[in-house]
């Protein structure tokens, strides 16, 4: 596409350019309005967007290499997951841009014109030093804990006096049944109010205040039910129990806990959703891809397979007018199968069957007593699976050019479907001369590998065997048929996670 190309489809489009995925690799677009444009996915490396207008334009997931975007109005756009390695961004306008996870290092722009960056934990941890120093501090607190609970049970295994092991189990047991509660109790509200509650600060101090009670209820039924005698006993010692510090100290730790866990559930919720979206974003443009791949190898079949057909017919025209005329309505019958299908790229095997029946009474017409074919399938329940269409008839149509056609005697085609090992064999033979032994087959047999390879992958395989008989078997896993023939379908959204 060149600039003028581009430019009359902007004024057509009313601004609303879509090039998602698209190789833009060092487009001009300088000085243009692409409001709202939608550059998913696409290679915009070394693309010059010097002073163009990109408010409100979605470019996540793009790859910004070394493009030029110097005094380009990027409001409200959206950058996420950009590749960002060497771009200009000197004067840009960044207010309400998002450039969250994108990846490299840009040329400054104007700060000016940057909103302010919101405080959050990753915003933090971003920043050079602060990383460390809360890392620093998380591992301080945890080895301090793990140190309180190896001593207090040491103390239990070691102390002598029943009063004191009572009192250190109930400490012990106290802080365990605390931390637990509380944990429980952060996890179940973070879900439910993710749900109800849209202000985050409402939603800690809900949690606040929850914990806070579930402190008192925890600690008072820990006390009466494990703790009380043994402190009513050193009570009563002259020495009594050593004080300790207020409760209210202790509770501070519950509730900067809670609120932390509360805020990491938030935070780790709202991860998943975008890369859950991200992943989604991918699957749907894989699909695409494929079925734009699987369109053109069928847009190519077609055309190959008319081709020939014609051939055959018109050189019955005069020698064989009724032979011509069957001929004639046997591949009006074939092309009702292969165009009147709206765009799906399967078919039942029954339907692709019937075609090859067809295809081969044409052949039939054509080569009189010198073919003979049989269909068979082992087993009915077979006739429903839905498989790519022109799966067959190319490996049916180069068994007739390369095997039947080379023969001065009868030749036979046999087509056999059966099932073996949780896989779907499909299997032509023909009494042709042997495949030779760098076979590589002429495009229609390479479109049927390429299908296969696009569809199930390492799933299916063809081969082209000599012994014991002369066939092309395909073999593709049946687990995957009925998953993949789906894949002209629009993939579900992911349902959102709350937050």
């Amino acid at each position: 596409m060149t600039r003028e190309q581009l430019i009359d489809t902007i004024g057509k489009n009313g601004r609303r350019l879509s090039m998602k995925a698209a190789d833009l690799t060092g487009f001009d677009f300088s000085g243009l309005d692409l409001t709202q444009a939608d550059f998913r996915f696409a290679d915009l490396r070394r693309a010059n967007f010097r002073g163009a207008i990109l408010r409100q334009a979605d470019l996540s997931y793009a790859n910004l290499t070394g493009a030029n975007l110097t005094d380009a109005d990027l409001y409200e756009a959206n950058l996420n997951f950009c590749g960002l390695s060497d771009t200009n961004l000197t004067g840009a306008n960044m207010e309400g841009a998002k450039v969250n996870f994108s990846v490299g290092q840009s040329q400054p722009y104007s700060t000016a014109k940057l909103p302010a960056e919101p405080i959050t934990l990753t915003t933090i941890l971003q920043k050079p030093g602060w990383g460390l120093l809360i890392g620093a501090l998380l591992g301080a607190l945890l080895i301090y804990g793990c140190n309180a609970i190896v001593y207090f049970t040491n103390l239990i295994v070691t102390a002598k006096d029943p009063a004191l092991v009572g009192l250190y189990r109930f400490l012990v047991v106290q802080n365990m049944s605390d931390g637990v509660v509380m944990f429980l109790l952060v996890w179940a509200l973070s879900i439910r109010l993710a749900r109800t509650v849209a202000k985050p600060w409402k939603r800690h101090l809900i949690v606040t205040v929850v914990v806070l009670i579930s402190f008192f209820v925890v600690n008072t039924g820990v006390y009466y039910l494990i703790g009380k005698p043994s402190i009513d006993e050193l009570k009563k010692r002259p020495q009594g129990i050593d004080d300790t510090a207020p409760w209210f100290f202790y509770v501070i730790g519950d509730l900067l806990v809670a609120n932390f866990f509360l805020y990491i559930l938030q935070q780790g919720r709202q991860m998943t959703r975008k890369l859950t979206e991200q992943e989604f974003q991918l699957l749907n443009l894989e699909k695409l891809k494929t079925r734009a791949e699987l369109d053109a190898l069928q847009a190519k079949i077609n055309p190959h397979f008319l081709y020939n057909a014609l051939n055959s017919i018109a050189s019955l025209v005069h020698d064989d007018p009724e032979k011509a005329e069957e001929m004639t309505l046997l591949l009006s019958k074939l092309f009702r199968y292969s165009t009147g299908r709206d765009g799906d790229l399967f078919s039942s095997l029954t339907d692709e069957l019937e075609m090859v029946r067809t295809y081969l009474q044409v052949e039939q017409v054509r080569f009189g007593n010198r073919l003979t074919f049989t269909v068979d399938i082992s087993n009915p329940a077979l006739n429903a699976l839905r498989l790519p269409q022109f799966l067959l008839q190319p490996i049916v149509e180069n068994a007739i050019k390369h095997g039947i056609a080379k023969r001065a005697e009868s030749g036979r085609i046999d087509v056999r479907i059966y099932e073996k090992n949780d896989y779907l064999h499909l299997c032509v033979h023909d009494n042709g001369p042997a495949f030779p032994d760098d076979m590589g087959g002429g495009y229609g047999l390479r479109s049927i590998q390429d299908k296969l390879h696009l569809l199930y992958g390492d799933d299916a395989d063809v081969e082209f065997q000599n012994f014991p008989l002369k066939q092309v078997l395909i073999s593709i896993r049946l687990a995957r048929i009925n998953t993949m023939s789906t894949v002209t379908a629009s993939p579900t959204p992911p349902t959102p996670t709350p937050l």
